[in-house]
């Protein structure tokens, strides 16, 4: 029923040290396509100040619960079912949103979905936190990232690796404004925007 995964492993790390510098106070965090489980674990064992809310699709809320049960962290709730294009998620309101290795998963349908719902539930000042690989219009792609780029859109034309000039402006139309991108390992980036 636990699910691992070796990306999630490798860069628990390096993410939690971009959560620490930028969700300081408490309060409650959603967490967006939580996949294996292990992120949640990891970041709420490391960010003992806030309540997270491990979401994702019914299939894998099994592998989510299961590393929850085994941590015992009492800031870490038990996983929900989340639709992005469900008018209602499991909360009203949240102090912060992260969503990690989903953004090029997912349609750009349902990222614009993904930008609407943290709109309606992230206070102001609230951060949205996005991680993985960007493409950039005044620079080459990575060769690691291309390679992933193809792989991605042969499983799924509706998928790839985002320009992050267009992720960028569709979160300035849902009313954040950009607070940080930074270089992470293996080519990945940490981008996060403050609401208006």
């Amino acid at each position: 029923m636990k699910q691992f995964s070796p990306s999630c492993e490798r860069n628990k790390g390096p993410i939690l040290a971009v959560l620490r510098e930028i969700i300081t106070t408490p309060g409650r965090v959603l967490e967006i396509g939580s996949g294996s489980g292990q992120h949640a674990v990891h970041f709420a064992r490391g960010l003992p100040h806030v309540t997270w809310l491990p979401t994702d699709t019914a299939e894998n809320l099994p592998s989510i619960a299961a590393w929850r049960a085994e941590a015992h962290l009492p800031n870490l709730h038990e996983p929900q079912a989340l639709d992005l294009f469900a008018d209602a998620w499991p909360v009203e309101q949240a102090q912060a949103l992260v969503c990690i290795n989903t953004i090029h998963i997912i349609s750009w349908a349902s990222v614009e979905k993904l930008f609407d719902g943290a709109g309606r539930v992230l206070l102001p000042g609230g951060i949205l936190y996005v991680y993985g690989p960007y493409r950039y219009a005044e620079r080459p792609l990575e060769p690691s990232n291309e390679e992933f780029d193809r792989w991605l859109k042969a499983r799924d034309p509706l998928s790839g690796v985002r320009l992050f000039e267009d992720v960028n402006r569709l979160a300035e139309q849902k009313g954040f404004v950009l607070a940080g991108d930074r270089a992470m390992p293996a080519n990945n980036r940490s981008l996060w925007w403050k609401k208006n």
